[in-house]
């Protein structure tokens, strides 16, 4: 047999994506969180030859809240790691930037092409060969998202690692992920309203979404939450019998680190993290903690990488250019970006080159999120956070030039493979109908804005080539916010050139 590539790999993974009318399906039903999704995904797993049992030979710490989960993942991975160098550790996560094989890491580092693609296969090949299912109703094929997480575990179990780090796709109670039976530890991030389609309208509702990771002997630890959410979390952690539930108090001395992550609302995912590595290793080693911080923990923190979450990168061709590259996309995370974005730390740097620089912002969202409560939230931000810095600026002139672009990777119209997205409906694409929402809704909020500086454009590479075209006037230095979307912030990466730099 012709030996089969990557690019195959990704083709044929790309083809399990839903559709935009699925998609619009599932979320009119209130979701596929029927009583399906778990034992569909333990018989998916049972056809590429494992039980669930298996999986506890993966020594995980699950991860899920809605604000901040990555994050906290990257975190607990890099301490983690500092601790016990001498581990394999495996981290997947979602969604990717660039590549797919960004989701499944061994310490710290994407799983090479040839290590995907030859993982890839076997678990396809056996989905194709063992076509026999229990329940009539379940596809032959799992989703895409379903189908990556099998895969996960097959690489990570074929590399037997000594830890997994395991993020939550959505929600927690009936995720791909929620079929390990004995975590070592679960942890829950700060809790928000995301995603309420599926996951429910209300905190209490998400948070017993959320609490459905928690499993029977093991430690449930979360943070400070909302009194409803918490009161949910606190029950559903006795009804499934957790070993205990922990709100994680402050860890002494974090707040004087230089954390790996920019924003203040990381240390509080550097604080659960804390947490959840300890326990993790206090349980699962021999080891035992007299320090609040230990130097491993210190340095695992101030190392943590989590590309596209307030990160600064200066562009490798063009000098004068800064990118800032948030895919923040709630409410909550667009405030947080604008608190990283409108400080000392980025735009804010050396106060006195302020008017010396041009700024553009590049912004999308998906046609379900409210563009106008968004920018508004966004440029509210911007008001009090300039005010607090002691500036005197109009919110308005924070950026000179709006791009609003559709999340195609090119101008042609055509996606990178590993960037593909069918979720996008195509009348929606045809007519750039979110990007004219978000145009109008920005000259609504800002109207002395001049209109020829907000830019409707059909793919990433134009609204790139709009920044180009400002660094190559010469005048000024250019700094450019990608927000709101963590497709985007990968389709910049992509044709800005910056993967070496960035991931």
């Amino acid at each position: 047999m012709a030996t089969r590539t990557y690019r195959e790999a990704v083709d044929h993974l790309n083809s399990l994506q839903s559709n935009a009318a699925t998609l619009e399906a599932v979320r009119a039903s209130g979701g596929r969180l029927s009583q399906f999704a778990i034992p569909e995904m333990v018989e998916y797993l049972s056809r590429i030859g494992y039980s669930t049992s298996d999986l506890n030979k993966l020594n995980v710490v699950h991860i899920t809240g809605t604000k901040g989960k990555g994050s906290t993942s990257a975190f607990t991975d890099s301490i983690i790691r500092r601790a016990r160098p001498d581990w394999k550790v495996g981290l997947y996560t979602s969604p990717h930037l660039v590549a797919v094989r960004e989701r499944i890491r061994i310490n710290g580092a994407p799983i090479s092409e040839e290590l995907f693609t030859k993982y890839f296969f076997e678990v396809w090949d056996k989905l194709k060969q063992n076509t026999k299912t229990a329940n009539p109703q379940t596809p032959l094929m799992p989703g895409y998202f379903r189908f990556i997480t099998l895969l996960a575990f097959h690489t990570f179990l074929e590399l037997k690692v000594d830890a997994t780090i395991l993020e939550v796709g959505v929600g927690g109670r009936y995720d791909s992920t929620n079929i390990v039976p004995k975590p070592i530890v679960t942890g829950i991030t700060a809790l928000g309203l995301d995603h309420t389609a599926i996951l429910g309208k209300t905190l209490k509702d998400i948070a017993w979404q959320k609490a459905g990771i928690f499993k029977e002997g093991v430690p449930a630890l979360t943070v400070e939450q909302p009194e409803e959410g918490m009161a949910m979390l606190k029950e559903q952690a006795q009804e499934l019998k957790a070993s205990e539930f922990v709100v994680v108090p402050p860890v002494p001395g974090l707040s004087e680190i230089k954390l790996g992550l920019a924003g203040s609302h990381q240390y509080q995912n550097a604080t659960l993290a804390v947490h959840l590595a300890k326990k993790f290793l206090t349980l699962h080693t021999p080891e035992t903690f007299q320090e609040d911080l230990p130097a491993s923990f210190v340095e695992g923190l101030k190392a943590t990488k989590w590309p596209g979450r307030c990160q600064t990168v200066v562009d490798p061709a063009h000098a004068r250019t800064t990118w800032f590259l948030d895919g923040a996309h709630t409410l909550e995370s667009l405030q947080c970006c604008m608190q990283w974005y409108v400080s000392p730390d980025a735009a804010l740097r050396s106060p006195e080159d302020f008017e010396k620089r041009s700024r553009v912002l590049i912004f999308n969202c998906t046609s379900g999120r409210s563009g106008n409560t968004f920018l508004g939230a966004m440029l509210k931000g911007a008001a009090e956070l300039l005010k607090a810095h002691g500036r005197e600026d109009d919110p308005a002139t924070l950026f000179d030039e709006v791009v609003f672009c559709a999340n195609v990777t090119y101008a042609d119209g055509g996606f990178k493979g590993d960037l593909t997205t069918l979720a996008i409906p195509e009348a929606d694409l045809a007519h750039l109908k979110t990007q004219h929402e978000l145009a109008d809704a920005w000259s609504a909020l800002v109207p002395t804005f001049p209109r020829e500086k907000i830019h409707v454009l059909p793919s990433i590479e134009h609204a790139v080539n709009v920044v180009r075209r400002l660094d190559a006037s010469g005048e000024k230095e250019v700094d450019v916010l990608v927000a709101g979307s963590l497709h985007l912030v990968g389709g910049v990466i992509e044709v800005a050139g910056l993967s070496d730099v960035a991931l």
